[in-house]
C-alpha cells in the first residue's frame, strides 16, 4: 500500500473526507515547508522501492565533510546530501567536492524552495530528488454520520452546491511526496583509494583474503590499500566493498577490531570514555 493510500485510509476512519487535491476552492499552492527530520525516514523507503537491495548509513564522516546519507547498494556506494527547505548552500561546494572524492554516484534531495535552482550548485553528473508535502484539504462531512464519512475527490466538491458543504476547508500536512528531477550518473571524479579509505581495516583483510593477496602484517592501512588498488580489478574490488558493508556490524565493532590488533601484535583499543565536565558556576 502506498504512503497516500495509508493517510487517505487513516483520514477515513477518523471521520473526516480526505480531498486529496481541491484547487478549484483552495487556489493556492498546497505544499508545505520540510525540515531534515521530516524527510530522512520518508526518504529511506522512497530509496528502498527505488533501488532494492540498500543499506543506509547516516553521518559518514568523508575529507572536511559529513555525509548525510551513504547507500550501499550491491555494485555502487552513493552518498546523499539533504538540503531541505531549511537549509542553504553555504556549504554546499566543498561539500559536492569531498562527495565526489569518495562515492560512485551522487544525490542531493531538495526541498520545493531549492527545486528551481539546485541544478545550477551540482554538477550534471548529480542525481537530484525533489521532495514536497502535499496538504491534504479536509472537510467535515455534512450529510453523512462522522461514523460513515466518505473521501470525496475535487471533482465531487465542485458538483455539490455550497450549503451540502459544511464549514471551511482545514489543511492537514501528509507525507512527503518524492519525485526523481534528474538520475544519477558515474561519478567521473571518484577516486577509488578514497572510496576503499571507508572501509575498516578488518574489512580490507577480508578483501585480501577474497583476492588471495599476502597480510602485510605491520604494514599502514594506506599501504594495503594501495596493493588491493593495484592487485584487483574495479569491476571485482566494487561488489567486494558493497558487501563488506552490508555485513558490518556496529554492536561488535570494538571486539572485531581488537581481535584484528591483538593478531598482528597490536595493543587493543579502549573504549574511550566521555569527560565529564563541571557546571560553571
Amino acid at each position: 500500500m502506498s504512503s497516500t493510500e495509508t493517510a487517505k485510509r487513516s483520514d477515513s476512519r477518523s471521520g473526516t473526507a480526505v480531498l486529496p487535491e481541491a484547487e478549484d476552492h483552495v487556489g493556492k499552492n498546497t505544499s508545505k515547508t520540510l525540515k531534515d527530520k521530516d524527510i530522512r525516514e520518508p526518504l529511506f523507503d522512497f530509496l528502498e522501492e527505488t533501488y532494492g537491495k540498500i543499506r543506509i548509513f547516516e553521518e559518514k564522516r568523508m575529507g572536511g565533510s559529513r555525509a548525510d546519507i551513504v547507500m550501499v547498494t550491491p555494485e555502487l556506494v552513493i552518498g546523499i546530501e539533504i538540503k531541505s527547505d531549511a537549509d542553504s548552500y553555504t556549504r554546499l561546494r566543498s561539500q559536492v567536492e569531498d562527495y565526489d572524492r569518495y562515492f560512485d554516484q551522487n544525490i542531493v534531495v531538495v526541498g520545493t524552495s531549492h527545486a528551481m535552482h539546485i541544478e545550477e550548485h551540482v554538477p550534471e553528473h548529480w542525481g537530484i530528488i525533489t521532495v514536497e508535502r502535499e496538504v491534504r484539504e479536509t472537510v467535515p462531512s455534512h450529510d453523512l454520520s462522522m461514523e460513515n464519512a466518505v473521501e470525496m475527490s475535487s471533482e465531487d466538491i465542485a458538483g455539490r452546491p455550497p450549503e451540502n458543504i459544511a464549514g471551511k476547508a482545514s489543511e492537514k500536512g501528509g507525507e512527503p511526496d518524492f519525485y526523481v528531477l534528474r538520475k544519477a550518473s558515474a561519478n567521473p571524479n571518484m577516486r577509488r583509494k578514497q572510496k576503499l579509505s571507508l572501509l575498516w581495516r578488518p574489512e580490507l583483510v577480508h578483501i585480501q583474503a577474497l583476492n588471495d593477496m599476502p597480510k602485510y602484517a605491520g604494514k599502514s592501512k594506506e599501504f594495503v590499500i594501495d596493493k588491493i588498488l593495484e592487485r584487483v580489478p574495479e569491476e571485482t574490488l566494487a561488489p567486494q566493498i558493497s558487501e563488506e558493508l552490508f555485513e558490518r556490524d556496529y554492536s561488535t565493532i570494538l571486539e572485531t577490531i581488537n581481535e584484528y590488533r591483538q593478531q598482528h601484535g597490536q595493543k587493543k583499543r579502549r573504549k574511550r570514555r566521555r569527560r565529564k565536565y563541571k557546571p560553571i558556576l
